[in-house]
């Protein structure tokens, strides 16, 4: 179990200026780019930066007195429905304590989150909020160093810096392919985007291969490419992959952008579904609501998951102790598809 973290100061540049062996303004060349610095003295005070965690803050002159009323929200991606619906959710709570959130992008890119949270933190945001429980390691030093409450969002299969709140994509993968092979279909195949990037999309998979071996079955066939999801990428994997497994009676999809796209492919050529294919998707979006046929999802609480992880950080703020961990479910919902 995670412990609540200290109230501590962040690394100075006195400490970075002892560890590297030079004087304050030495670091302070080095981090403005002076000229008048020797590449070996400029090598030591970069080792030290690296080792400490520090990061420069941009607040220290006339604002060092003043009290941060920012929350950093770094999200994968703003064209993705779910993460507006979480942002919206956050922003409720927040507005309503007199604080802001800034939000940073990081596109489903590990290395690109890292510079985003190095550039938010010098200027001492409050709270965190961050889509995930993965992070590169320098991230997660910077984040344990500076000791402003951290949520991250969505997921808790895994270790989470401070406070997580979510649900099991790897619980709601399982339950997809447990129902997918319990409605009797025994040849199965997924599609999907990138999945080095959408790491919680890789855990639904991987749970959703564990709930077909529970019920003696494996994934014969999968799509996926080095592409963020979208409709036109899920119409176009289901018909690449029906190409090579024509035999396919049901595809899982790592949403229900992907699954979306997928039951237009069907309808456009021709194939019965839920007759000959059944397709199952993840999110529980309104279009998989409006569709001829009820798309067949996990419902994941996204807005709930915002309002959550703001009362998280203000408890905090305010010198309370919120849980850790929550994890609020989801729902699953059997559509028309299958």
């Amino acid at each position: 179990m995670n412990e609540q973290p200290e109230t501590m100061p962040s690394i100075t540049l006195e400490e970075v200026a002892r560890l590297a062996g030079v004087s304050g303004m030495t670091v302070s060349r080095v981090l403005h780019d002076h000229a008048n610095v020797s590449d070996q003295t400029r090598a030591k005070v970069q080792a030290a930066i690296a080792t400490l965690g520090y990061v420069p803050n941009r607040l220290a002159g006339a604002l060092a007195t003043a009290k941060s009323r920012l929350i950093a929200v770094i999200v994968p991606s703003l064209s993705n429905i779910v993460f507006p619906e979480v942002l919206r959710g956050a922003n409720e709570r927040f507005g309503a304590a007199g604080y802001q959130a800034v939000i940073g992008v990081s596109d489903y890119d590990l290395a690109k989150e890292e510079e985003v949270i190095a550039a938010m933190q010098s200027w001492r945001p409050s709270g965190w909020i961050l889509a995930g429980l993965e992070h590169t390691p320098r991230a997660r030093q910077i984040l344990r160093e500076v000791r402003s409450p951290v949520v991250e969002l969505m997921d808790i299969d895994g270790e989470s810096i401070d406070m997580a709140v979510g649900f099991s994509n790897r619980d709601a993968g399982r339950e997809t392919g447990r129902y997918l092979a319990d409605m009797g279909r025994q040849r199965i195949g997924y599609v999907g985007g990138d999945l080095s990037r959408d790491l919680r999309a890789a855990k639904r998979k991987e749970g959703f291969e564990q709930g077909l071996a529970e019920r003696g079955l494996k994934l014969q066939s999968e799509f996926t490419a080095p592409r963020s999801s979208s409709l036109l990428l899920g119409r176009a994997g289901l018909a690449q992959l029906l190409q090579s497994h024509p035999d396919l009676d049901a595809v899982y999809f790592s949403n229900d952008d992907m699954a979306v796209g997928g039951l237009m492919h069907c309808m456009a050529t021709g194939i019965d579904v839920p007759g000959r294919l059944a397709l199952a998707g993840f999110n529980g979006l309104e279009i998989g609501e409006a569709l001829p046929l009820r798309l067949t999802t996990v419902k994941s609480p996204r807005h709930r998951i915002g309002e959550l992880a703001a009362e998280q950080i203000l408890a905090r703020l305010a010198g309370q102790t919120p849980p850790l961990r929550q994890n609020v479910g989801y729902e699953f919902i059997a559509g028309q598809t299958t």
